[in-house]
């Protein structure tokens, strides 16, 4: 029996907002670097460094022929991709997004913003001491390159840490304009002779690092675990987890 009076049923109650996203201001962004710079040697980085780098040495035979197949056809096609791959552009690509998202109350975009350049910082991180160290001559080159060395291709990094970056925070359907970037970015660089193929694939892996490292999101993953089966054979189960990085 009731008293006449009756309860707004759960259908009926306002959907609750999704959470806020932390961490959108400056302070934060040297913050999180700090601690993203502790989580490169991870498994998974790891695992992308070694693919990278197996797929640079896989390609390094066609470095000295690979630019000339380039070289002369769709000049003003390529002509952009210096400056979209560039540090300036990309940074204020990125402060762009970030203010844009604290002007308009929209937290999501400013973290995007925020997000996008941590990944620019930590791949420079990662690729300026690589090309010091490597020492390598850009095709053009012919003496000593001091800080202006070929490999990795930053260009390629900090694009591909650009789409790495909103593939986790916007999954597979918006990034692909962001792949679909990064990938002619390394073909400019390859067409403008100013760097060798396997430049630019390793290039991609590591803005591949940088960008899933610093995205904190929460995220699914799919697992594969193989069993062996009685009498033979062998079972795959799948499984989905979530992850926050």
């Amino acid at each position: 029996m009731t008293d006449g009076t009756t309860s707004p049923s759960a259908a009926s109650q306002p959907a609750a907002a999704p959470p806020t996203p932390e961490h959108t201001g400056l302070q934060a962004l040297f913050h999180n670097l700090i601690e993203d710079i502790t989580k490169l040697p991870s498994m998974p980085n790891v695992e992308i460094a070694a693919v990278g780098g197996g797929l640079a040495l896989a390609v390094h035979p066609a470095d000295p022929t690979f630019n000339a197949k380039l070289s002369g056809h769709w000049d003003a096609f390529f002509a952009p991709g210096k400056y979209i791959g560039g540090t300036a552009e990309q940074v204020a690509m990125s402060i762009g997004t970030f203010v844009y998202g604290r002007l308009m109350d929209q937290p999501k975009v400013s973290h995007l913003g925020n997000d996008l350049l941590q990944a620019q910082i930590l791949s420079e991180i990662i690729v300026e001491p690589l090309k010091l160290a490597t020492q390598r001559l850009r095709p053009y080159q012919t003496a000593n390159c001091g800080f202006n060395c070929s490999f990795p291709s930053g260009h390629a990094s900090v694009t591909f840490a650009d789409a790495t970056v909103i593939l986790r925070h916007l999954g597979w359907k918006y990034s692909a304009i962001g792949y679909a970037i990064a990938v002619y970015v390394a073909a400019s660089r390859l067409h403008d002779n100013d760097h060798w193929l396997s430049d630019v694939v390793f290039g991609s892996a590591t803005g591949t690092i940088a960008g899933r490292t610093v995205v904190h999101h929460a995220r699914d993953y799919w697992a594969f675990t193989p069993a062996p089966l009685p009498g033979g054979g062998v079972a795959i189960f799948v499984s989905r987890t979530t992850v926050t990085r």
